[in-house]
């Protein structure tokens, strides 16, 4: 069976979905003050950490930072439950938009690993000691949800 990465149309599909969900952030009046102007290398950042966790290269963690990168970058941000809906929501409607697969399976394994990942930011954006951080030290490996239900 593909990997989700695989499914997704590996890279190439990651980096078309991550570019529309990315404008969208920056162009949405709630989210836009938590990314400022943008940054040049997020599109890559963003797909490079999506494709490793969906079964692709380990890019992300060998050559961008790794998982302690990334929660550096949310501390201190303060993400309200508000913030975290709306990227959620924009995470799925940029799905739509880039034509990504929209068999359930793989929608299901999408909004799982969307709603995880916004949980783990946004308690790491409050967190003001290491105590207070997610346990989740590394990239998460997702893959298709099991027959009742459940996601690795």
């Amino acid at each position: 069976m593909a990997t989700l990465f695989e499914h997704a149309g590996g890279l190439q599909g990651l980096r078309r979905f991550n570019e529309i969900f990315y404008s969208s952030l920056l162009s949405d009046p709630l989210l836009q003050p938590l990314f400022g102007e943008g940054r040049p290398h997020h599109v890559e950042h963003l797909s490079a950490f999506t494709a490793e966790t969906f079964g692709g290269p380990t890019t992300f963690t060998d050559e961008m930072g790794g998982f302690l990168g990334l929660i550096a970058v949310h501390r201190g941000l303060k993400i309200t439950e508000e913030q975290r809906q709306r990227f959620v929501d924009l995470y799925m409607a940029a799905a739509d938009t880039a034509e990504l697969p929209d068999d359930a399976p793989f929608r299901e394994a999408l909004r799982s690993h969307v709603e995880f990942g916004t949980q783990v930011a946004k308690q790491n954006s409050h967190a003001e000691t290491d105590d207070q951080l997610h346990p989740l030290r590394e990239v998460p490996h997702w893959d298709w949800p099991a027959p009742h239900g459940d996601h690795a």
